[in-house]
């Protein structure tokens, strides 16, 4: 349906009753996930974790449960995020199976004829529980595996995995005052240690790191002691009560019993010296084992019931969209509260090519498309579907490695352009530096700072989509705290950029040379910056309370160039940029100033520009990364959207059991993208803020019945049952904000 712009508040007779919203557990608890027979290999398994640990689990035919083990920092010296490994568990029997995911208690739970087996990560500490309880006696047996034994070079399709070209190389000698490759990429092998007492413990450790020479590349200063990678060590303790060694990397039942408790206690740390990371990791395992299990579970439990009250939507009679929603919900959630941010190529959850995807087959769990680089264009939907969900706590990891990586990415600018600010690349490492292989090994005749891969040469406005996102987490929480030391510093810095980096003509920053995206190579005033910029810097310019940052500001904004339109036949629309060609990929830039930056749809003027945009948009399609039913949901397009978040929701991986693996699309299994894009459009049909204004089913088909919780700007809770085409309960918090509702008349 089309929106029309007329619109009318919200009658004060629907606040006038009070009423205690039934919780959401009754909702949840519809979502579980359940599996009447075993999974033959890991493309069969459970998605576990919390926020900074993760396993895939399943059960096999011949009795054992598999959990392949991760960490969202588990980083190789080659930069790339590996796993931890793999535990095995004999089970004495799966007859009458049945394995459930309890979304509500973060527990995935097997039952046999003679069996009870719980699976928990738990979420207030970093450990992972296997309870195994028989009606009974029996034995069982705890074993590790790591396929990285050996120490070898790693083949040409492997070293996709960090991203790499083997024939070009990851490692440099100084020749001439140029830095040259050499064809070496090197695996490091796993360690496990002898002569354990009743556990095992294994870790991997970096005695290598690309850190030094991919700074040295790029021509920025070394400071050894913040390498990020060199001497890095990941692993974990695997113990149990009644568990003693049969070797190093197994354990056995002393003797039989009625149930066993396997705990794995999983750190990564940089340690100079092994010993270090030891001593960490054994205090680590002692700490938690002091705690009483049960009260761990209770409070295991509390979190994630605490988790899903947050946040919910539930429609009636569309299993799709309410196991779409609350199962990427759940991924997000497993994968969000680590030392590094979700990673959108896989998260944690990425398994072995025991079948082929992309024409690949036979490679390991440490394998994934597009390698250990963060991608701005695909990380940013994990975390702007953060945002009405109230997941702040989820969000914060990527705030972090953005602020962490400020300093290197000041250095860069002031090295390769002489001015001041900061400029952020389309893809780079968590320490903030280019890939290797997309800056350009052979310098030779190229200046500083000069990508060799076109695609993102001058792809540098993810450093406002990001200031963006950080205004919007600010508008929505008010924490002074974290407008004070992260907003206005992150954002003064990329900005300074934008304001020195292009000349003025006529008065206005001419943003040439430059591109649109990845899609138009050769652009001048691109929408996306230009857009990007009208749409933070009024808000920022409000809230700082420096003059003259306020007074900078200011200047900008006048001397920004408008927006570029065409116009055809009486027909106006945005465009991608005000020159442009060189067309390379298949994005729509000109739709960026509906989202990431909402100047134009539900709420705002001109939106038979918006529409007429819309209309003509190049690339028309869903899935993956593509945004157009997150756009069709800013206009009020509620048939699109709908159909369009449907069509994500169902978009699993063809061999893949779990209904939330994505894939691959364009990117690799478990696809973030996907997920993240319906989850924004769903959100955006049912809640859309603009200024002081709270839009309430701006793209919601009537016929519909829905109930919801989501969150917005000041704070503000919605929670809301709409049925037969009536609000039958509806409740904003704070009270002060029931003023602010429009409802958009179709």
């Amino acid at each position: 349906m089309r929106y029309l712009r007329r619109t009318i508040s919200f009658s004060l007779l629907y606040f006038c009753v009070k009423f205690i919203f039934a919780q959401p557990t009754s909702f949840i608890d519809n979502y579980k996930i359940v599996w009447h027979t075993t999974s033959s290999d890991s493309w069969g398994s459970m998605p576990i974790g919390n926020g900074d640990i993760g396993a895939n689990v399943w059960a096999t035919p011949s009795g054992e449960l598999i959990l392949l083990l991760s960490k969202t920092d588990s980083w190789s010296g080659n930069g790339q995020l590996l796993k931890l490994g793999r535990v095995r568990i004999k089970l004495p029997s799966i007859k009458d199976f049945k394995q459930t995911l309890e979304l509500i208690d973060g527990i995935i739970k097997i039952q046999t004829k003679d069996l009870n087996v719980n699976v928990w990560i738990d979420a207030n500490y970093p450990a992972i529980n296997v309870e195994l309880n028989g009606k009974e006696k029996f034995n069982t047996s705890v074993e590790y595996e790591s396929w990285r034994i050996n120490d070898p070079n790693v083949t040409n399709v492997e070293s996709g995995s960090a991203f790499r070209i083997v024939d070009e190389g990851l490692y440099w000698e100084k020749r001439e005052s140029r830095i040259r490759t050499h064809p070496t990429l090197i695996a490091e092998p796993d360690s496990i240690f002898e002569n354990q007492k009743n556990r095992i413990v294994f870790f991997h450790r970096n005695n290598h790191s690309i850190w030094p020479d991919n700074l040295r590349l790029q021509g920025l200063k070394i400071v050894s002691e913040n390498d990020p990678l060199f001497y890095r060590t990941f692993g974990a303790i695997i113990q149990g009560k009644g568990l003693i060694n049969k070797k190093r990397d197994q354990l056995i039942s002393k003797s039989k019993s009625k149930s066993f408790v396997i705990t794995i206690t999983p750190l990564t740390s940089i340690a100079p010296k092994l010993q270090g990371w030891v001593n960490a990791v054994n205090d680590l395992s002692v700490n938690y084992s002091r705690i009483q299990l049960p009260a761990a579970r209770s409070h295991h439990k509390l979190w994630w019931k605490n988790f899903w009250e947050r946040s919910w939507i539930n429609v009636k009679s569309d299993s799709v969209l309410n196991y779409g929603y609350a199962l990427q919900r759940w991924m997000n959630a497993c994968a969000g509260r680590g030392n590094s941010p979700i990673k959108f190529n896989g998260s944690i959850f990425n398994v072995d090519l025991v079948h082929p995807i992309s024409n690949k087959v036979g490679l390991d769990a440490d394998y994934r498309l597009w390698g250990g680089c963060y991608w701005w264009q695909n990380t940013r939907l994990i975390y702007w579907s953060m945002l009405a969900s109230g997941d702040y706590d989820l969000i914060q990891p990527l705030f972090k490695m953005y602020m962490d990586a400020l300093p290197i990415r000041k250095e860069a600018t002031k090295k390769y352009y002489h001015h001041e600010g900061a400029f952020f690349p389309e893809t780079m490492h968590f320490w903030g530096t280019y890939n290797g292989n997309n800056y350009g090994w052979n310098r030779d005749n190229k200046p500083d700072g000069l990508a060799d891969n076109r695609y993102i040469r001058r792809y540098w406005q993810g450093g406002i989509e990001m200031v963006a996102l950080m205004l919007q987490y600010y508008q929505q929480t008010n924490e002074k705290e974290f407008c004070n030391e992260k907003l206005l510093p992150f954002a003064s810095e990329i900005l300074m950029f934008f304001n020195q980096h292009w000349p003025l003509k006529d008065g206005k920053i001419l943003f040439y040379p430059s591109q649109s995206l990845e899609t138009w190579w050769d652009a001048t005033n691109p929408l996306p910056e230009i857009a990007g910029l009208r749409f933070v810097l009024p808000v920022l310019i409000e809230i700082s309370n420096n003059t003259e940052q306020k007074t900078l500001w200011e200047k900008m904004l006048l001397d920004l160039p408008e927006i570029p339109i065409g116009k055809e036949k009486e027909k106006q629309f945005l465009l991608p940029a005000e020159k442009f060609e060189d067309k390379n990929n298949l994005e729509n830039p000109e739709l960026y100033a509906l989202f990431p930056y909402n100047l134009y749809g539900v709420g705002h003027s001109n939106y038979d520009l918006a529409l007429e945009t819309w209309k003509r948009r190049k690339i028309k399609g869903t899935g993956g990364w593509q945004q157009d039913a997150i756009q069709a949901a800013i206009l009020g397009l509620s048939d699109e959207a709908h159909k369009m978040v449907g069509e994500n929701f169902r978009n699993k991986a063809n061999g893949f059991r779990f209904p939330t693996f994505w894939g691959p699309n364009f990117d690799w299994v478990p696809d973030q993208d996907n997920g993240a894009v319906a989850m924004i459009a769903l959100q955006k049909m049912l809640v859309q803020s603009v200024g002081d204004s709270i839009y309430l089913l701006p793209a919601w088909p009537r016929n519909r019945d829905v109930s919801f919780k989501l969150q917005t700007f000041d704070n503000t809770s919605i929670e809301c049952k709409y049925t037969n085409g009536k609000f039958e309960r509806l409740a904003v918090m704070p009270e002060s904000r029931k003023k602010n509702i429009v409802i958009p008349k179709k």
